[in-house]
């Protein structure tokens, strides 16, 4: 009997352990399925995060590049950052550049090995971080970068072994030209005076009279030319012409500041930095795309570059460290002493207190340049106001600039009440309007 209970307690175990595998392997199921679907979805996302090829994203991904990259980044070559052209094959994934553009400092505290290197190898200097870019915008990027990588670069000056053309006439034409303009008029001269002799010795074979002869024959000197009348008068005229039209041009530029060039305490140069560099103007002047100033770039913006490189293409060290003696930063270091003193920046663009100008409606609304203003400002390495920056001068950009008028159905009613016009200037939405610069 015991026997029996012994066996059928067996059973019983055997029993519920096979329901507890068979329950197992029923719930192990929806779990499996659920475990291959996420493995799947994380497949694709990352499928779905490849660097796109179209034209339109490798456009969008220029315009971003230009404006927020390419002060600290080229595609082929080393500058503040490293050079971008291969990023896609170095980093670990690109997702992992995602996460980086986004959030350069979370990667880095994560542990990321790869983050970590890039972290030392650039000094522990930290991207800045572009929190607000989608995926889109970030993988636009990155197909721009590659697509520039792959383009072959031309040697600058090259033309197939002739040196390049040189636009306009050669100097050496210009000095033959004027040689040989003065060549003709001395010849002219010698020409004339042969006439002359020539007409004398004609009138002497003719029978004339006593006044006739001394007429002929008289001498002409310099000094009673300059006693005559006539020359009285035209010396006169001239004098007193030039002399009115500088008095009135002197009135015209009172006030007028063009080609002021004032010495600056860091001498800075556009032309290395907006030139050579290409550097945003945007970048440094922050206010450009927000308010009615451009700012004068604090030196912490020198600095997002200056903390790296700390010799200057012209001028060494010279300079670089009085950016560093005004932030209070010793480069020997790396740190901050905490002892500062401001840059005082000689203003050279002033605009009288009665008129109002806002760079952010320009730039933003006008779509202005910033060289239409300024001119050349990458050729400056002193920086100069090129414009006249007069009420004329603005009123005549006025009546002359057109007015983007896509897209806004405002502008398209405004162009049918001006049925005789292609197209809007800046006159005809009250550019011209004494309350819109003086208030």
């Amino acid at each position: 009997m015991r026997h029996l209970a012994c066996r059928f307690v067996r059973f019983r175990k055997k029993a519920d352990i096979s329901k507890r595998a068979t329950m197992k392997k029923r719930l192990s199921r929806p779990v499996t399925i659920l475990t291959f679907a996420l493995i799947l979805l994380f497949n694709l996302s990352s499928f779905a995060q490849t660097i796109p090829t179209e034209p339109e994203a490798i456009s969008a991904g220029e315009a971003l590049f230009n404006g927020n990259c390419k002060s600290c980044h080229r595609v082929k070559q080393k500058l503040v950052g490293p050079a971008l052209a291969g990023v896609e094959d170095r980093a670990p994934s690109v997702k992992w550049i995602i996460d980086w553009v986004r959030n350069p400092a979370k990667v880095i505290a994560s542990g990321d090995d790869y983050a970590v290197k890039i972290y030392e190898e650039y000094n522990k200097s930290q991207m800045t971080a572009f929190t607000s870019y989608t995926d889109e915008q970030i993988l636009s990027i990155l197909a721009y970068v590659k697509a520039d990588a792959a383009k072959v670069d031309q040697p600058k000056g090259d033309n197939g072994g002739e040196k390049p053309e040189t636009p306009g006439v050669p100097t050496g034409y210009l000095n033959a030209i004027l040689i040989g303009l003065v060549v003709i008029l001395v010849l002219l001269l010698i020409i004339l005076g042969l006439i002359i002799n020539a007409l004398k010795k004609y009138l002497d074979q003719r029978d004339l009279s006593e006044e006739d002869k001394e007429v002929v024959h008289s001498k002409y000197t310099i000094n009673s030319f300059v006693k005559s009348s006539g020359f009285i008068f035209i010396v006169i005229f001239l004098v007193a012409s030039v002399t009115f039209k500088n008095v009135i041009d002197g009135l015209y530029t009172i006030g007028i500041q063009q080609n002021y060039q004032p010495r600056q305490p860091i001498a800075f140069s556009h032309k290395i930095h907006a030139g050579e560099y290409e550097i945003e103007c945007r970048y440094c002047h922050t206010g450009a795309l927000k308010g009615k100033q451009a700012n004068i770039p604090s030196a912490n913006i020198c600095m997002n570059c200056h903390s790296q490189i700390r010799e200057g293409t012209n001028t060494g060290t010279t300079e670089i460290s009085k950016i560093y003696a005004a932030i209070g930063y010793d480069p020997a270091t790396g740190s901050y002493t905490g002892k500062q003193k401001p840059i005082e920046w000689v203003r050279i663009h002033n605009l009288p207190d009665l008129a109002y100008f806002n760079h952010a409606q320009h730039n933003n609304v006008g779509g202005i340049q910033c060289q239409t203003c300024h001119g050349p400002i990458e050729e400056m390495d002193v920086v100069k106001q090129y414009s006249l920056l007069t009420m004329g001068w603005c009123i005549d950009c006025h009546r002359k600039t057109d007015v983007n008028t896509k897209g806004n159905e405002y502008y398209d009613k405004l162009l049918e009440l001006h049925n005789s016009k292609k197209s809007l200037k800046v006159e005809d939405i009250g550019g011209l309007e004494c309350a819109k610069c003086h208030y």
